[in-house]
């Protein structure tokens, strides 16, 4: 029966869980990864053709056994180290051909998943694009953050904007070239991040109402042009 979706090469997808809830303050995220596990993930990825192997969670530090260091930027340590190590993930699992999809968790994950994709194919001199699916922009730095929540300035790091402790993962910034970051579904953005947005130079976003205007299909076909302009490819982080 036709379904209307286009047969995908087959991949050899490796599932990453990083149960990060340091970036923000109202708990749970943590969860993410056990309940996209509990919906069927890996079931439904193999519907699809592909092989699945799940390499469990990254251990992550728990809130209440830390203290969150400056107010504007809080838990900024902590989070690094669990970056770290999901960026050294990352590229482990590329190195071997497989697919990472990495479960979260909050969206600070974000400046540990895109690092290791970008250091991955930097070592081949190459760039990649980024497609940032999200109602926010997350471009926050500690100097702009109204909350000094870390969860809101993953994409500030990427683009080298700050915090450095994010932002130099692997020694090198920024992880991705603004012409190629895409902004999907935004809706809820800071003033402030407005002026990073153009400080960093993206110059692709769509709103909500774009979508609803323009219809998805035409979105995405425009973004993804964008993100993979003299890229090898494109890290999706929704």
């Amino acid at each position: 029966m036709y379904s209307g979706v286009q047969a995908l090469p087959p991949r050899h997808i490796h599932v990453i869980g990083v149960p990060l809830d340091l970036g923000q303050s109202r708990r749970g995220v943590d969860m993410g990864p056990s309940a996209v596990r509990v919906a069927g993930l890996e079931a439904h990825l193999e519907a699809l053709g592909h092989v699945v192997t799940d390499g469990g969670n990254i251990g992550v530090a728990i809130a209440e056994t830390k203290k969150p260091g400056h107010q504007n930027a809080k838990y900024l340590k902590e989070i690094r180290e669990t970056c770290i190590k999901a960026a050294d993930l990352v590229v482990k699992t590329l190195e071997e051909g497989s697919t990472p999809v990495i479960l979260g968790g909050d969206h600070s994950v974000a400046a540990g998943s895109v690092s290791g994709v970008a250091e991955f194919y930097r070592r081949k001199q190459q760039k990649i694009g980024l497609l940032w699916i999200d109602a926010h922009s997350d471009i926050n730095t500690p100097e702009t953050s109204p909350s000094g929540n870390v969860h809101g300035m993953p994409l500030a790091a990427l683009l080298g904007l700050g915090p450095k402790e994010l932002a130099n993962i692997y020694d090198f910034s920024p992880k991705v070239a603004p012409d190629n970051v895409v902004l999907i579904g935004v809706r809820d953005i800071d003033a402030t991040e407005k002026e990073n947005i153009k400080r960093a130079g993206i110059t692709e976003v769509y709103t909500m109402r774009d979508i609803d205007e323009r219809g998805m299909r035409a979105v995405m076909e425009e973004a993804l042009r964008a993100a993979g302009r003299g890229t090898a490819g494109y890290h999706v982080s929704l």
